[in-house]
């Protein structure tokens, strides 16, 4: 087997790193107490792909992060939004206004794009969840921190 010569290999690691996504900005969607975590969502291309939990109708807390590349991106918006989930629909208080996610989303030039939920389902011999109306935790993506505090 040939070796690559040592240029190559640095070559490649710098091509490989540079086409690499970068996770600018990320939104995660907790419940007020920040214990369960409802949805998660990256923005990419000018859209925020986000996942969200369907069975849960309450208060929830959005959080932004954005990374060193984005610091400077998006001017206005915080790290941290109050708004409610119903039905995987998700609103947003905004200066004493709710508003849905898209209209939201559109003061940053930015558009949703929802993934399918979660879809959850029981097997022989399991027991269902003992807390009737307990929301479906989404898995974490990798190298996602946990909420503050924990």
């Amino acid at each position: 087997m040939k070796m690559f010569p040592p240029r190559l290999k640095t070559w490649l690691l710098l091509a490989a790193l540079a086409s690499a996504p970068a996770q600018a900005v990320q939104l995660v969607v907790w419940d007020p107490q920040l214990q369960t975590k409802l949805g998660y969502g990256e923005v990419s291309g000018g859209k925020l792909t986000l996942q969200l939990v369907p069975d849960y109708s309450g208060p929830v807390v959005a959080l932004f992060s954005r990374d060193d590349t984005e610091k400077n991106s998006y001017p206005g918006l915080l790290p941290r939004y109050s708004g409610q989930l119903r039905g995987g629909t998700l609103t947003l208080e905004d200066s004493g206004s709710m508003l849905s996610l898209g209209k939201f989303l559109v003061a940053f030039k930015l558009a949703p794009s929802l993934q399918n939920p979660v879809k959850t389902f029981s097997l022989p011999g399991l027991k269902p969840p003992s807390e009737k109306g307990a929301p479906t935790k989404l898995p974490s993506p990798p190298g996602n921190p946990s909420p503050p505090g924990k």
